[in-house]
């Protein structure tokens, strides 16, 4: 065991409220209220597994203080009204069972009311702001857009009169009152992120003429009047802070660090009890979707974070894809005060806990895959990829059983290593087989392409190895085996088959399916590569397999910016999740990468959040995305098409990768049911799901399991 993190596992106090340790959960807005907007079973349960984790303080997103109005999800958590209290009263006491303390971030939406703009009501605004086109909405599949935008009326935009500020700030007091009459521990007033007190305090949004528009003072009036009034409902010593936009990315006249460090020092003089460090976006651009609040890039907001905890002397909170060590040495050295967590808690709420008793490597790591943002952008619940337990906590998760059974797992990539697990911490017997020398399937590749996959990777790894699985590598699942072995019943997850699909030309020398990328690059056997590539190649792909290098996708990573056994002009047939981020992979790499695909539009299988990101950084790659391409042929080194008007265009290429026709495979499983064994299928081998599919299939399968017990 190492040692622990010793500061982030110490008390502190924020306020008059003692924490137990320095990690929060950021408030984030989940779609798992009632319909009525009241606290439920099931949002109960998302927000009692993370303090029953050990977080220090639970923050519950987007309370919305003048529900519906103002609401930005169809289902997010109201404190508007008096019926509200039972659930928070109900939150309160199942956070503290835990001894986590709970608050709430209080919330009006402003510009970003999703919920007005669809029932017709007004939207509120601090002036009318200057118009931009959404350069993201192309990154939408056509699915998404279904989802996103709902039959509405014209949207009434309504600069907010004095009789309408004054009543916001009473809606906010009143909302204070209730959080406290329910028994929750603080408030986070919502200053940030677009809503209506963040578009006050942005001179981008704010084009008033009067009292609250104009100067930094002028413009923070509301946020001010709004603290004041909660200060006075909930009383002195009641904790109550403020989230702040640190910055306005990519909005050139947005809200700078400076006048964050300001309004931060207003709000300590008017007796603030801390300040959350967030940050908005020029929200036209889709890559800033991921590079403010909820960042791709690591520490984004750290160093805003340090130059406001210079500029006041109350605590402050902040987050941003900050891995515990970094956040640990952070607060030791008093850049913040509290470590606060959103899409980590997501991916393993037991890592507060991990984190004081020095299990650091038992933490399940978030890919950054931005499934649970993406999820709210579509107007869905919260969810996660990797952890198929968030907001199904009592759907799946794992019971000890009284009745074990012996189970065999054929194939050892993430659904078989994830269902083995599952199933032996249930107190089942398991032994997995895997065809391959080694456990990951096509994780391994897809480590290579995404660098954060990776840690997942490796996190199966170790908890195969802890476990009592008894794995057997290089073996094939026969019937003759799994008879011999005795088990109750077998699961299949051997994952898809990837036969090259129908494309004249497809079976030249240059042409790579995504089955022979993969044996090239991981050192597999694939005797059609013997007639693909030159002895050289054959002889470093040897040497990869003997020296242990193809084992460690970080390793692969670094090799192939040295050596690359692919021309310079790569054509990638198939613009879905593999063809994109296998584009990106070889861009970085030097080559001129075109993808052509038959779909009206590219990054089918990515989530949309990190879509936009990924097509922005593309086209920053010079990779060009030709759509809506049909009679797709491979030529003598060129792919030709017929594009979307008619002509027949012709592209050279050294080399072509198609990167499609992977399809379910469940031959081994009807095979073995002829043979007489009770089987199961989970995984790419029922159908393409990716990493949240395997996932998903293996914690289904296990609760099925545990209720027919």
């Amino acid at each position: 065991m190492a040692n622990p993190l010793t500061t982030l596992a110490s008390p502190f106090k924020l306020g008059s409220m003692q924490l137990k340790n320095r990690m929060a959960v950021m408030a984030m807005g989940v779609n798992l209220a009632e319909e009525d907007g009241s606290c439920g079973d099931r949002i109960i349960a998302f927000h009692e597994r993370q303090a029953q984790g050990g977080a220090g303080l639970v923050i519950l997103g987007s309370t919305g203080v003048s529900w519906p109005a103002g609401a930005n999800q169809p289902w997010q958590t109201s404190v508007a009204s008096d019926e509200m209290i039972p659930g928070l009263k109900r939150m309160a006491e199942a956070c503290h069972a835990h001894g986590a303390k709970v608050a709430a971030q209080l919330h009006h939406g402003g510009l970003v009311s999703t919920e007005d703009r669809v029932a017709g009501r007004p939207v509120m605004a601090p002036s009318i702001p200057e118009e931009k086109a959404p350069g993201f909405i192309n990154a939408f599949l056509p699915d998404e857009l279904r989802m996103m935008y709902r039959p509405s009326p014209e949207t009434i935009l309504h600069p907010m009169t004095h009789e309408d500020i004054a009543l916001l700030v009473e809606h906010f007091a009143a909302a204070g009152r209730r959080v406290r009459d329910a028994g929750l521990d603080g408030i986070e007033i919502h200053g940030g992120h677009g809503y209506i007190l963040s578009s006050f305090l942005s001179p981008f949004f704010n084009n008033r003429d009067d009292e609250y528009g104009g100067s930094l003072e002028n413009r923070a009036r509301l946020l001010l009047e709004v603290f004041a009034a909660v200060r006075a409902a909930v009383g002195a010593d009641f904790p109550v802070w403020v989230k702040i936009d640190s910055g306005e990315f990519g909005q050139a006249e947005g809200i700078t660090l400076e006048d964050a460090r300001t309004t931060a020092r207003m709000l300590e003089q008017a007796g603030a009890d801390g300040i959350t460090v967030s940050a908005y976006h020029d929200t036209s651009n889709g890559s800033n979707h991921s590079e403010s609040n909820i960042p791709h890039t690591p520490e984004r907001l750290v160093g805003n974070a340090i130059a406001i905890r210079q500029a006041v002397g109350i605590p402050v909170l902040t987050s941003g894809r900050i891995e515990p060590e970094a956040a640990d040495k952070h607060i030791a050295a008093g850049h913040f005060d509290l470590f606060g967590m959103g899409r980590k808690m997501l991916a393993d709420p037991d890592l507060p806990n991990k984190v004081c008793n020095g299990q650091l490597d038992q933490i399940r790591p978030c890919v950054y895959c931005y499934c649970c943002v993406s999820q709210i952008y579509i107007l869905k619940p919260v969810k996660c990829a990797v952890n198929p337990e968030t907001a199904h906590e009592r759907q799946h998760t794992v019971l000890a059983t009284d009745k074990p059974r012996y189970f065999a797992v054929v194939g050892g990539g993430p659904a078989g290593m994830e269902v083995a697990r599952r199933l032996d911490a249930a107190g089942h017997r398991v032994t997995l087989l895997e065809a391959a020398d080694r456990l990951g399937g096509t994780l391994q590749f897809a480590s290579i392409a995404y660098e954060p996959n990776e840690r997942l990777l490796a996190w199966l790894r170790r908890q195969m190895a802890s476990s009592a699985v008894e794995v057997r590598l290089s073996t094939l699942a026969t019937p003759a085996l799994l008879k011999s072995l005795g088990v109750d019943e077998v699961i299949v997850a051997t994952g898809a088959k990837r036969l090259m699909p129908e494309l004249p030309g497809s079976d030249q020398d240059f042409v790579f399916s995504g089955d022979e990328m993969r044996a090239l690059v991981l050192g597999e056997n694939a005797p059609s590569l013997r007639r693909k590539t030159n002895a050289f190649t054959r002889g470093m792909t040897r040497v990869g397999a003997l020296t242990g290098v193809n084992r460690h996708p970080w390793m692969l990573r670094q090799a192939s910016r040295a050596w690359l056994p692919l021309g310079e002009r790569i054509v990638v047939i198939g613009g879905e999740l593999v063809g994109l981020e296998l584009a990106e992979y070889l861009a970085h790499r030097g080559r001129k990468v075109t993808v052509v695909d038959e779909s009206p539009r590219s990054g089918a299988g990515l989530y949309l959040v990190r879509r936009m990101r990924l097509l922005d950084e593309l086209h920053e790659l010079s990779v060009t995305l030709q759509n809506k391409a049909t009679e797709i042929s491979i030529g003598e080194h060129a792919v030709s098409y017929r594009n979307q008007r008619g002509q027949v265009r012709t592209l050279a290429a050294d080399h072509v990768i198609v990167a499609k026709g992977a399809t379910g495979d469940t031959a081994l499983a009807d095979q073995l049911r002829s043979e007489g064994l009770s089987v199961h299928t989970i995984g790419d081998c029922n159908g393409v799901g990716y990493i949240e599919g395997a996932m998903e299939s293996a914690a289904d399968l296990v609760a099925e399991i545990g209720r027919a017990a």
